[in-house]
């Protein structure tokens, strides 16, 4: 069995169901969520399946022949939505395919009501670049996705939070998304999950 296929076998569906799990946790109920770079849409299906009352729609820049919600295309840069049309704006392991994280992030802020998710990298610790790297190749290059490997220090996420004047409100680096046998090495803080809040000032200016 190939390294491909023990990825399938092994990670991929627990990574759904984890992820799942975790994203219906941050989300409030009866919120809506525009899942940028949602795929065949089958993580927002399985945070549906767990959470009801939330309503998703997606965009890509491929959309595929079914998906699990709705899903638009879109350029890959600019989120073709009015200014603050939906509650929350969700990246999952998305941002590090860009070439700048920065622009997808802004439309982001623009586009949400109360925040934003994001499911992605941080390097850190021993050899956290080529690990992530090994992970990007394992999972994603048969399938030609865009691999720039554009990983980020925390500093470098949390100068970019600032920036957008988004606030951390819950943060998680110990996801389990793999088996016990595997988290000590592709686990071990390279992964995280948060929910970043509009800021009062922003909430304000959106009710004047």
């Amino acid at each position: 069995m190939g390294i491909e296929s023990l990825h399938e076998s092994y990670v991929k569906s627990r990574r759904l169901t984890v992820l799942a799990v975790h994203f219906a946790e941050l989300i409030p109920d009866g919120s809506t969520v525009l899942d940028v770079g949602a795929g065949d849409g089958g993580l927002a299906a399985a945070i549906i399946a767990r959470k009801p009352n939330l309503i998703f729609k997606g965009i890509d820049t491929l959309v595929r022949e079914e998906t699990g919600i709705p899903v638009e295309v879109f350029d890959g840069r600019t989120i073709p939505s009015e200014n603050k049309t939906t509650d929350y704006v969700l990246f999952s392991d998305v941002l590090h395919h860009t070439e700048d994280p920065m622009i997808l992030l802004r439309e982001a802020a623009r586009v949400a009501r109360r925040g934003v998710l994001i499911k992605d990298h941080l390097v850190r610790g021993l050899l956290a670049r080529p690990t992530l790297r090994f992970m990007d190749e394992v999972g994603n290059r048969r399938f030609g996705v865009k691999l720039p490997h554009n990983y980020w220090s925390p500093k470098q996420w949390d100068a970019a939070f600032e920036e957008l004047r988004l606030e951390r409100n819950q943060y998680l680096t110990q996801l389990g998304l793999y088996p016990m046998w595997a988290n000590w090495w592709f686990g071990r803080g390279l992964h995280f999950i948060v929910r970043l809040d509009l800021n009062e000032t922003q909430t304000e200016q959106q009710k004047t």
